[in-house]
């Protein structure tokens, strides 16, 4: 199940999405995605692949390349798009060419670009290439900049500081090109970090969101928007705030969460979809991508 710092979460994605294909009758095995992923491919006689991995080697277009060459289909986004949708800093400049609204930011790969840095507090510091909240630090004092910066850099060799944005927290998943239903997401610490996300009862999940039916068609647009620019394909999730500007794109995940906690179920079934149905609809859309 990968060797990311998501490894945990992928494990618990790929036990969800296993339980869900033996339930609906396929003949499912999982494989630990490490050093030996070609060869234990070949060795299960692999014909199709449910990508279930989260973080480097698996959401960044790595194992879709090793699958490509192998000829066999896969589930969620190809090599290109998931390369650029796990790069926060080149999502983002592809988002403002597209005139897709995200909050204003840096990138750095040096301690020393930060230390003359011109943004206003409050910032938000993450590493550009990884998932699930890990290394992020919500920075409101100078004097905590570095040392965020610093914990970033543990994780990635370059860090987004980005403007904090203040506002209603929502997500809206694409499936197959089609926007679901909108989540809002209301942590009870008022920050939707690694424990929020994936302790239960930790986070309040409002489906559908509580929100204008005009802000909604926005949200969904600037989703699809976003997935498009991309160029991502099956299931997808853009994260959105609402701030007092209206909705502005945060990022996009090609790989969404899949467990008791996680967002894209939720929007599956607010709109009368199980769990083991959507993991059936993600892998009737696996194909070859080049």
């Amino acid at each position: 199940m990968g060797l990311s710092a998501e490894r945990e979460i992928s494990l618990r994605r790929g036990n969800a999405c296993l339980k869900a294909l033996i339930s609906r009758g396929y003949n499912a095995v999982a494989i630990d995605a490490v050093r030996d992923l070609p060869f234990r491919l070949r060795d299960e006689g692999i014909e199709v692949t449910f990508v279930a991995l989260h973080g480097r080697y698996g959401e960044d277009g790595t194992v879709q390349g090793m699958l490509e060459v192998l000829g066999i289909p896969y589930t969620g986004s190809g090599v290109l798009a998931s390369a650029i949708a796990i790069n926060k800093a080149v999502t983002k400049e592809i988002l403002r060419s597209k005139g897709v609204r995200t909050p204003g930011f840096i990138a750095v790969n040096r301690i020393e670009d930060v230390k003359d840095l011109k943004m206003s507090l409050p910032v938000v510091v993450k590493p550009a290439k990884e998932g699930s909240t890990i290394g992020i630090s919500i920075v409101k004092d100078r004097e905590n900049l570095i040392p965020a910066v610093e914990e970033a850099f543990r994780y990635d060799t370059l860090v987004l500081i980005e403007d904090y944005i203040k506002g209603r927290e929502v997500t809206v998943s694409v499936l197959d090109g089609r926007p679901m239903a909108i989540v809002e997401v209301r942590p009870k610490s008022g920050f939707y970090d690694f424990k929020s996300k994936y302790t239960a009862g930790m986070t309040e999940y409002i489906c559908p969101a509580d929100i204008s039916n005009e802000i909604g068609k926005v949200c969904r647009k600037m989703a699809v928007d976003v997935y498009e620019a991309v160029g991502c394909s099956g299931a997808a999730r853009v994260d959105i705030i609402i701030d007092e500007g209206g909705p502005q794109a945060i990022e996009i995940n090609t790989i969404p969460g899949m467990t008791e906690t996680s967002l894209l179920p939720k929007a599956a079934a607010c709109e009368g979809m199980s769990f083991d149905e959507l993991v059936e609809r993600m892998l009737d859309g696996a194909s070859l991508k080049g």
